[in-house]
């Protein structure tokens, strides 16, 4: 069974080919609050550069990844911070 980071690093990868990505699973930080589900996997953090956000808003880039993860964020993800940026961007 493929864990949900590995979903949502393959899916990012599919759909952006980006020339950076990381997933970064915060779960740990949120024990216990809302959203939280006993074996972690419900917040996660984005970090991804691809020539797919050149000339993109930042609401625009978020609701690019978030329709790419549109299963994740229905199934198990309960929280989604997303840094996403075109080569190039600080």
């Amino acid at each position: 069974m493929t864990s949900i980071a590995e979903r949502i690093t393959r899916k990012l990868t599919d759909a952006f080919a980006p020339q950076q990505l990381e997933v970064i699973d915060e779960s740990h930080q949120h024990h216990g609050h809302g959203g939280w589900r006993e074996g972690g996997e419900t917040h996660f953090r984005v970090h991804i550069v691809s020539d797919a956000f050149a000339g993109k808003t930042r609401l625009e880039r978020h609701r690019l990844v978030n329709a790419a993860l549109t299963q994740e964020l229905a199934d198990r993800v309960h929280a989604l911070a997303i840094a996403a940026k075109a080569p190039g961007e600080a």
